[in-house]
């Protein structure tokens, strides 16, 4: 798929590692749609890229915001071949915490907008991307969603995330086989320890000890670093029904 051909969907867009895909596409000649909850920083990204981005303020577990988010980019761009899902949040929670069980109200919010939101989009996207005009290849579209390797090694507290992350993981491959008969792939990334506001708070020190428990390289990963791996999916045909970890051969400890 030609760059300047791509028109990309990002959720959580705004910032981090959905941002940072947004700007080397940009860099790429792509045509991006913002999707954020967060008004502020969604409008200033898209004034800043000009006439190649528009921001659309989006709830992704709402079935009615992304369809009028998609009917946008389509009346904006035309088209949407690419979606990027990023959108999420942690929310960290013990099994039993000081205050008796998870709540359940606590555990569903995760689920519902890091694997709900994500399928949610997914099957919107898909429905339009079916319209697209096929190129070479019989291609009509990429989908990449972001997992986490809490999807495999989950530490105490992170129950719902880790939950969350697997079903995204888990539903790669069905999703894969069903939606290859329409010429559209998607492929998720699961990253380890990155640089992203959602890390932004932790003490320096804290910091570093998590970049140490790295093997290689010996730091925290850079959001640059997983938009070109978003890139190479977009660029790489044979990408499909499959999970990358992007963590420099971290594995998590329980704690």
């Amino acid at each position: 798929m030609n760059h300047r051909d791509v028109v990309a969907l990002v959720t959580g867009g705004a910032s981090g590692l959905g941002e940072a895909s947004i700007l080397e596409l940009v860099k790429k000649g792509a045509k991006v749609v913002v999707i954020d909850v967060d008004a502020d920083k969604g409008e200033k990204l898209a004034a800043n890229i000009g006439a190649n981005a528009i921001f659309v303020k989006t709830d992704v577990t709402s079935e009615t915001d992304v369809r009028q988010t998609i009917q946008k980019a389509v009346d904006a761009f035309g088209k949407i071949n690419v979606v990027i899902n990023c959108a999420g949040v942690v929310n960290p929670g013990k099994l039993i915490g000081r205050k008796g069980p998870l709540p359940l109200d606590a555990f569903n919010k995760v689920l519902q907008i890091n694997l709900v939101g994500t399928l949610n989009v997914i099957r919107l996207a898909v429905e339009q991307m079916m319209n697209n005009k096929p190129d070479e290849e019989g291609e009509k579209g990429v989908i990449i969603n972001t997992a986490s390797i809490a999807a495999f090694e989950g530490q105490i507290g992170q129950v719902a995330y880790s939950a969350s992350k697997a079903g995204i993981v888990g539903m790669t491959l069905p999703i894969a086989r069903e939606i290859s008969d329409y010429g559209i792939r998607i492929v998720t990334i699961a990253p380890g320890i990155f640089e992203t506001p959602m890390m932004a708070g932790l003490p320096p020190a804290v910091k570093e000890d998590m970049a140490k428990a790295v093997p290689f390289p010996r730091r925290l990963g850079k959001p640059q670093e997983f938009a070109k791996m978003v890139l190479h999916i977009i660029d790489n045909v044979m990408m499909n029904g499959c999970c990358v970890r992007l963590d420099g051969a971290l594995r998590m400890p329980p704690k």
